[in-house]
């Protein structure tokens, strides 16, 4: 990771996107007693599984998951101080990130395929997971980064009811993979300040072939739209971490500039030209993608930096000009 570097100050926030008195999310929706209503609608959401873009109809209260295989509670992988995300999440102690296990998506280069295609961890009751999250406050760190949602959205409510009135204060980043449902996002409004979407393909043929969910582009253009009407661009605090906003995530993937191209140009024009954007490098061949796998040869290669430097180009050419300083 070339520039690599972990807060130590305050950095110069643009007066434009800055929040001197914040205040979370969930704390309004919690003194409104709007919590009881979403809770009982994130269960009637697993009776008839529409948590995500799959629309599985199944019954997960009764233990019959389908495509995520999660049933009625959330797996969690691992829950620690992540000093790996932006630099605006992790400042100087750390984002507060609670993994969850199992995915909606078949990436066929998942890099964290062990835990999204596998079962790993352990069950966790919505009380539990709230546990993880105030020990990670308490550890100091500077948000709760709940990775891998989309399929989890109901329990991952329950969880933050239970810890607001526990003492809950730092802000609530939703780090996707954008394959979510417009159901589920309504339900996490007035819940999460920093929406962050990894939105990894703009056409349809790679999204079939490489995701594993041919309505892909369609679906993390409808989820980052109703990301952005809920919480707008990224703002910071006069410390330079991110308080509230959306965060937009896109891996460089070889032999696909286009879909990067097109990407860069959307945000721009039907999001917002002040959309925060990290251009990510680090791409590399795993899980089914490697030899002996001709299906896909197109990305069987790390990504070359003229792939990123022409990705940057792009997005600067679409009029985009907030980037993660990591990788600048």
């Amino acid at each position: 990771m070339s520039g690599f570097r972990v807060t130590r100050t305050p950095r110069e926030v643009d007066r434009r996107f800055l929040i001197r008195d914040f205040e979370p999310a969930y704390r309004a929706t919690h003194e409104r007693n709007l919590f009881a209503a979403k809770v009982q609608a994130g269960l009637e959401e697993l009776e008839d599984c529409c948590a995500c873009p799959r629309n599985c109809h199944v019954n997960r209260l009764q233990e019959r998951p389908r495509v995520c295989n999660t049933g009625r509670h959330a797996i969690v992988s691992s829950a620690f101080a992540h000093f790996g995300e932006e630099d605006c999440l992790r400042g100087w102690n750390g984002s507060g990130t609670i993994f969850f296990g199992l995915c909606n998506l078949r990436c066929v280069f998942c890099q964290n395929w062990d835990i999204s295609q596998q079962q790993s961890g352990r069950e966790c009751s919505g009380p539990e997971i709230a546990d993880l999250m105030l020990r990670l406050q308490d550890n100091g760190c500077h948000n709760i980064n709940l990775v891998t949602p989309e399929h989890v959205v109901p329990q991952v409510v329950e969880a933050i009811a239970e810890a607001v009135p526990r003492g809950l204060s730092v802000p609530i980043v939703y780090n996707t993979s954008a394959y979510d449902s417009l159901e589920s996002l309504k339900l996490m409004e007035g819940l999460v300040d920093i929406y962050m979407p990894d939105f990894k393909f703009f056409s349809y043929e790679p999204s079939r072939r490489y995701l594993k969910a041919k309505d892909y582009p369609e679906r993390a253009r409808e989820a980052i739209r109703e990301m952005h009407r809920q919480v707008g661009d990224l703002r910071f605090g006069p410390d330079g971490l991110a308080r509230r906003g959306l965060l937009v995530r896109h891996l460089v993937m070889p032999s696909h500039a286009g879909d990067a191209r097109k990407i860069f140009e959307w945000l721009a024009a039907e999001i917002s030209p002040d959309t925060y954007v990290n251009v990510m490098d680090q791409y590399r061949p795993t899980h089914r993608v490697g030899p002996g796998e001709p299906r896909y040869g197109a990305i069987n290669r790390r990504v070359g930096k003229d792939e990123v430097a022409a990705a940057f180009a792009a997005a600067r050419e679409a009029g985009l000009w907030r980037f993660d300083e990591r990788w600048l």
